[in-house]
């Protein structure tokens, strides 16, 4: 099985000159073997030629199994005319029967090429260690949501969320295998993000991790589930912290991985790794044609495809996210070019350009501001690409030109764009392990140095700590708190001892209320004096009792502890043993007025009390009467004897029992009662009965005698109920609401006749048919009390003796109607 693919790599050359392929630097005519059947592992072979368009066509096929030559040489296994290497770059060449000749070992020259990773070509051994050649070691990055560009300069994004191969040995020499571990970093888009790299060497795996994907970075190293103390140093594994990027170096194999929220970078020789790598960082070997490879050595044409079949088998990942269906490099077409991703192109990167292409990082920096929310994702770019760029020994110091990527340090550091991951301190060995990496970060100002990898403390001084973080000399002497201090050189360590003082102050005190004590010297903070303090609490006790008009007053004089105790005079009069107020009443003798003045009294220098005869006043108010009194009072007093109404702003006086209305209100009416001896007030307005002027004989139609009401001669005059709304009254006490009262009222026929004495008839208009009904009066004392009364249901004129009375006048009357009427309250 096979399959073939086109480099993106190629050159191709317009029709009028003659085209040709590179390859490691190696120009290569159209139709011309590039590779034939090259093992790439995995019983993979890879045969690469330059077509006649000059496109490089390449096929993977299983290797073919081919018979082993005879051997002729059986003792150096080797053929005839063989060459072979003995030992310390000695060359030989079999002849027959184990016969070989000796020939020189000549090296080539050294051929020129050019790192398609854009990095600089390194000289290594050949595969003997006798000759030099130039080869590319292997640089690997990542950054943003993520981007990737390989071993060998390839670039490619994918948005997978799993833990993945992010590089791994093919034929495993050095036991080194690194994962990159994915997760969604976007509240609102399908993008991911390193949460950490993994680093697995000879069974030590250590993880570098973020914990913030959103905002500054969070930076941790891990053993297992142990965060490690950095500097970190054991089984030849190192690493460190530079603020904003995890360093992880194996010093043995040159191995360095960086860390940080910016992304990741993986930097291995090509001396132990070139031609053995494979994994989301692709294959080292200087041709991107072969970077997009499977796991078993098959090619794919897209990298973001090759990078699924990379998980992790051998982690507990089980869950995998595949990437969404998008593109994996291009930023959507209505998406405006972001101002910071332009400063990748600016004079300000200028100077690396010519080394190392901004493109790659240009277009994930536009891909990332198009597909994340956060703004500052935009960052990781330029710092990848600066990262990059010191590579080449280029410091760029970015930072200070985009607000938007702006770094904070600790107080006691600066940043800096290149500095060293390792820097030095007063504490490093001339024989011991030094990171040679360059990073971004914060670090000591110019003139210091760490004290410890440990302390992270920048000092000028080396020699000791002190306990305040100051750098000491040897020998140095300094005061620290209340101790004589010096940096020990042979312990390397300080030397405190507490400060000797005099003793040869003495105290005594005589005053009351002071005592000796032991104080701190105002001369000398870390030295104690005896002087006298205060303490009241050994003052003798004070009889603080005054006499009335007196308060106590304790005062502690100036120089002295206890108080002294003084009764000084209040501001009042005094009488029988009280306290009054000056302009306040005193109760001195009957029938006199007696108040406090504010009149000194020069002897008691309190204040006087002055008093006069009581004058009555026996003027009265109208409605009150001036009543001698009857008892040991000095004076009489105003008695009410009629009730006093304040109406509309003018006063009426009337006696008991006599009503008033108001001229402009006559159906108001005010009443006056004597109430167990109290002159009440009562209100009420007449309740006008029902009238209709069309029931009224003409011209009969006029006011009641009170001016309330409207009053008539009635067409219809017979014996009917009548109705009226008024309020009911029983003894001092009033129905709350108006209540509905019925009567009978109207005329009925009556005669007497003289003639025939004792012949009368006379009917009266009265109740035929009433019923009892019961109302709720309130009292004035206060009290609620049920009242029931008759309610009239019907009337009829019933006969009646109208003759009582007369029979002896011998008056003649007449035949005569009479208007009798019948109430029931």
């Amino acid at each position: 099985m096979s399959s073939s693919t086109e480099s993106k790599t190629t050159v191709v050359i317009t029709s009028t000159t003659e085209c040709f392929c590179i390859i490691n630097g190696t120009r290569y005519t159209p139709g011309q073997m590039i590779l034939e059947d090259k093992h790439i592992g995995s019983g993979i072979c890879l045969t690469m030629i330059c077509s006649d368009s000059c496109v490089i066509q390449n096929t993977t096929t299983p290797c073919p199994t081919t018979p082993p030559l005879p051997v002729t040489c059986p003792e150096w296994g080797v053929t005839v005319n063989e060459t072979f290497v003995i030992c310390n770059c000695t060359m030989a060449r079999c002849i027959e029967d184990n016969i070989i000749e000796i020939i020189p070992y000549e090296c080539p020259p050294l051929e020129n090429i050019t790192c398609s990773n854009g990095k600089p070509p390194v000289e290594v051994y050949d595969k003997y260690g006798c000759c030099k050649q130039h080869a590319c070691d292997c640089y690997c990055e990542g950054w943003g949501d993520p981007h990737y560009k390989t071993f060998d300069g390839l670039f490619y994004s994918y948005q997978g969320e799993c833990t993945y191969v992010l590089m791994e040995e093919i034929t495993p020499y050095h036991h080194l295998k690194i994962y990159i571990d994915n997760v969604n970093c976007d509240p609102r888009e399908s993008v991911s993000c390193p949460r950490a790299v993994i680093v697995s060497y000879n069974n030590v795996v250590i993880t570098l991790k973020n914990h913030n994907l959103i905002g500054a970075a969070k930076l941790e190293a891990l053993m297992g589930l142990s965060a490690l103390k950095l500097p970190f140093h054991q089984s030849g594994v190192r690493v460190v912290s530079s603020g904003l990027n995890l360093i992880l170096e194996i010093p043995k194999l040159k191995v360095v991985v960086m860390f940080g929220v910016t992304g990741f970078s993986v930097n291995l020789p090509f001396q132990h790794f070139g031609n053995n790598t494979q994994g989301h960082c692709g294959t080292c070997n200087n041709n991107q044609a072969d970077d997009c490879m499977l796991p078993g050595g098959k090619l794919v044409d897209d990298c973001a495809v090759m990078a699924n079949y990379w998980q992790a088998k051998d982690l507990n990942n089980p869950e995998c996210k595949l990437p969404p269906e998008v593109s994996t490099t291009a930023a959507p077409n209505d998406c405006s070019i972001n101002t910071v991703c332009e400063v990748l192109k600016s004079d300000l990167f200028k100077e690396c350009h010519p080394h190392l292409s901004p493109e790659n990082y240009f277009t994930g920096c536009q891909f990332d501001s198009c597909r994340m929310s956060n703004p500052a994702v935009v960052c990781t770019s330029l710092q990848t690409y600066a990262l990059a760029c010191s590579q080449f020994g280029i410091c760029i110091n970015w930072r200070n030109h985009v607000d938007l990527c702006t770094v904070e340090c600790p107080a006691d550091k600066v940043y800096q764009a290149c500095g060293p991951a390792d820097p030095p301190t007063c504490k490093d060995r001339l024989d011991g392990p030094y990171m040679n990496v360059t990073t971004e970060g914060c670090f000591c100002p110019d003139g210091m140095q760490l004290f410890s990898k440990e302390s992270g403390v920048c000092v000028d001084k080396c020699g000791c700590l002190d306990p305040s973080g100051q750098g000491r000399e040897f020998g140095e002497e300094f005061q620290h708190g209340c101790h004589d201090c010096v940096c020990d050189k042979a312990s390397e360590s300080i030397i405190c001892k507490p400060k000797k003082c005099s003793n040869d102050n003495q105290g005594t005190c005589t005053d009351p209320g002071f005592i000796v004590v032991n104080v701190t010297d105002p001369s000398d903070a870390c030295c104690t004096v005896l002087t006298c303090r205060c303490e009241s609490s050994t003052c003798p006790s004070v009889d603080d009792k005054c006499p009335t008009g007196y308060t106590p007053i304790l005062r502690v004089p100036e120089g002295k502890c206890c108080p002294e105790f003084t009764c000084e005079p209040k501001k009042v009069c005094v009488h029988k043993g009280l306290e009054y107020e000056p302009g306040t009443s005193v109760p001195v003798v009957d029938c006199q007025e007696c108040h406090c003045t504010w009149n000194v009294d020069p002897k008691t220098q309190l204040y006087k009390i002055q008093c006069g005869f009581v004058i009555c006043d026996e003027q009265c108010e109208p409605g009150y009467e001036y009543v001698e009194s009857d008892t040991a009072e000095c004076c009489g007093k105003c008695v009410k004897n009629k009730c006093v109404l304040h109406y509309n702003s003018t006063v009426h006086i009337f006696e008991s029992g006599q009503e008033w209305t108001p001229f402009s209100e006559p159906c108001n009416k005010f009443t006056c009662t004597k109430i167990d001896g109290e002159y009440v007030i009562t209100n009420y307005k007449i309740q006008c009965p029902p009238f209709s002027i069309s029931n009224c004989q003409p011209g009969t139609v006029q006011l009641s005698a009170n001016r309330c009401c409207q009053v008539c001669v009635e067409k219809d005059k017979g014996c009917k109920v009548q109705t009226t709304v008024d309020y009911i009254t029983h003894n001092n006490c009033q129905s709350k609401n108006t209540v509905e009262q019925t009567h009978c009222q109207g005329h009925c026929n009556s005669y007497s006749k003289y003639s025939e004495l004792g012949s009368s008839s006379c009917s009266c208009c009265q109740a035929s048919h009433t019923s009892n009904r019961t109302v709720t009066l309130d009292c004035m004392n206060g009290d609620s009390v049920s009242h029931t009364y008759v309610h009239v249901e019907a009337c009829s004129c019933d006969q009646t003796n109208c003759l009582k009375g007369f029979q002896d006048t011998h008056t003649h009357i007449g035949d005569t109607r009479r208007r009798r009427s019948f109430r029931l309250p």
